[in-house]
């Protein structure tokens, strides 16, 4: 399969939603309309500071998203980007596509000089951890929310 990856743009809003949808119902998550609206907007926008890539293949079809962000950081001068949401198709899981979309935000990090590039996930998401063990560390870190 033949993959590439590029920007979002306005065009891709109903497959973007497809797969966007897709996420949260893989983690349970009651999304807002309004929230959904502005995460699309803000992804469009480039000075929103929120960014979002996609992977598409030869006839164009989208197949995963990914959206990051940079910030601040006590522990280094330089920014750090987060990895807030990547989401594959489910007839394009294991072909590529995850590793790519990865491999996009951390050249995307290395041009925008991040000191790390970094992501949550939950210990269930198996597969996925499965990439995550080849393209980056595990750290011992514990997330808490309130």
């Amino acid at each position: 399969m033949s993959i590439s990856i590029r920007q979002l743009e306005p065009a891709d809003k109903q497959a973007w939603l497809k797969l966007w949808h897709g996420y949260l119902t893989y983690y349970e998550a009651d999304i807002a309309d309004e929230v959904t609206e502005t995460t699309w907007s803000r992804l469009l926008d480039t000075e929103s500071g929120i960014f979002g890539l996609c992977a598409v293949d030869e006839d164009g079809e989208l197949l995963g998203i990914v959206h990051y962000l940079y910030h601040p950081v006590t522990w280094s001068i330089e920014p750090r980007c987060y990895l807030e949401d990547l989401f594959t198709s489910t007839n394009a899981r294991g072909q590529g596509v995850g590793r790519s979309l990865i491999e996009a935000v951390y050249k995307a990090a290395d041009e925008y000089d991040a000191d790390q590039v970094y992501w949550l996930t939950q210990d269930f998401n198996t597969t996925a951890r499965k990439l995550y063990d080849k393209v980056a560390i595990k750290t011992p870190f514990i997330k808490y929310a309130r």
